[in-house]
């Protein structure tokens, strides 16, 4: 069981990983379906992810001291900022303000958000067990894999939002069938890419079975196979009918996408999990 440090971390991270994925996920889903009015979601969870980035900051400094003083010790905070936990901290917030600047600058700040954006993914890059790994090929991969699932997490709010609006039907069923014919490609190749990380990381079927790390990303795979199966039912069965006028099918994807939150929620949580307190088996 994680001591009180433990669980603020994972509470971190989980809302990092939220904040970060889901305000980048809402700005590039906002360009490629050309979508208008989410900048308010956008740039609360691009706050969220600020401040995250921040509080974890601390708290690995409360982790060298193996209390709380770390937290406000100049001296340990200084050390830690030239490591690479400082280089993602850099990173993260650089491209999270970048990508904010980007949405309050006019047409002009489009390309200035995507930069952000991107930087903010990169960072993901600079710590953690990819990062020791240190193979460029696997870092691009997991860039891949987080743009792929922050266009995916960031196209619900407005999807969502769509669906409810009677007016806005016809535009709700031509987003849900755009995105479905993109995730008809990215989904199969987010779900190779996931499975080529954990194999890196992992190394064998039997470490994956046994030890809290194995297991964990065993139950973050089965809640991502669910949410497939989801998006499956959303593409195959509610879309098409509010094409057709259904406005009862557009409350059904309402509530589909709702649901789609809560497992997301665990699968960042499990994430949240697999870097914090968990360690790769030997």
């Amino acid at each position: 069981m994680p001591d009180l440090f433990g669980l603020a971390s994972i509470a971190t991270k989980f809302a990092l990983y939220l904040g970060v994925l889901a305000s980048v996920g809402t700005g590039l889903a906002a360009v490629l379906f050309r979508l208008n009015r989410y900048r308010g979601f956008a740039v609360g969870f691009a706050v969220l992810g600020m401040a995250a980035t921040l509080l974890g900051f601390l708290l690995a400094g409360a982790a060298l001291t193996g209390d709380a003083s770390g937290m406000t010790d100049p001296e340990m905070l200084g050390l830690l900022w030239s490591t690479p936990v400082g280089t993602a901290v850099a990173l993260r917030i650089t491209g999270l303000g970048l990508f904010v600047l980007g949405l309050f600058v006019g047409r002009i700040g489009l390309g200035l958000s995507l930069i952000g954006g991107l930087l903010a993914l990169w960072s993901f890059v600079h710590i953690g067990h990819i990062h020791d790994r240190g193979s460029l090929q696997l870092n691009l991969v997991l860039l891949f894999h987080l743009t792929a699932a922050s266009i995916w997490i960031g196209i619900l709010h407005p999807l969502r939002a769509l669906s409810l609006d009677t007016a806005k039907l016809p535009e709700a069923s031509e987003v849900g069938h755009r995105f479905g014919r993109m995730a008809a490609v990215f989904v199969p190749l987010l779900v190779l890419a996931g499975g080529y990380m954990s194999y890196e990381l992992v190394g064998s079927i039997s470490a994956l079975l046994s030890g809290g790390y194995g297991q964990t990303l065993l139950l973050k795979v089965l809640f991502v196979a669910g949410l497939l199966g989801i998006a499956a039912a959303n593409k195959l069965r509610f879309v098409p009918q509010m094409a057709a006028g259904d406005q009862a099918a557009a409350r059904h994807l309402a509530k589909s996408i709702s649901f789609e939150w809560m497992v997301i929620s665990v699968i960042l949580f499990a994430t949240a999990a697999l870097t914090s307190v968990l360690t790769l088996p030997s």
